[in-house]
Parts: C-alpha cells; structure tokens; sequence
C-alpha cells in the first residue's frame, strides 16, 4: 500500500490510465472484429470501406502508444491481403 501523498496520487493515475488504455485496447479489437466479420461476408467493396473506416480507429491508438504501432501494422497488412484475395 502506498504510504507517501505521491505514492498515493500514482496510485490514482496509474488506476486511471489502466482504465482508459483497457478501453482503447477494446476499441482497436472490437474495430479488427469487424473488418473480418466484413471479410467472412464475402463483399469486397463493404470489407475495403470497413476497413478503411478501422485503420483510422486503429491507427490513432497506435499513436497513443497503447500499443506497439508495428503492431497494428502487422495487424492492417493482413487484413489488406485478405481482402485482397476476396477478388
């Protein structure tokens, strides 16, 4: 248990940014769900717009270090080729 006012003031924002990066991890899983929810379907064109509309989603938590942004490039590329072979 923290025992300094500092101590306890981390302790505070540590909880609060576990919070908040839990949050934005969710957001990025739930936005790769549906590019391949879109790319099961089978439709080229709705799985290319979904995925554009979730590479912003994923690239900003990126840009928030939440996660590594090699990442959600790994994680982009493959979806790309995978609508890719849709054709």
């Amino acid at each position: 248990m923290a025992n300094s006012a500092q101590a306890k003031k981390r302790a505070r924002q540590a909880e609060a940014t576990r919070k908040r990066n839990a949050s934005l991890k969710s957001e990025l899983r739930t936005a790769v769900k549906k590019v391949r929810k879109a790319i099961a379907g089978g439709d080229k064109a709705v799985a290319a717009k979904t995925m554009q509309e979730s590479q912003a989603v994923m690239d900003r938590i990126a840009d928030k270090k939440v996660v590594h942004k090699n990442m959600v490039s790994r994680t982009k590329s493959r979806l790309s080729s995978a609508i890719k072979a849709l054709a």
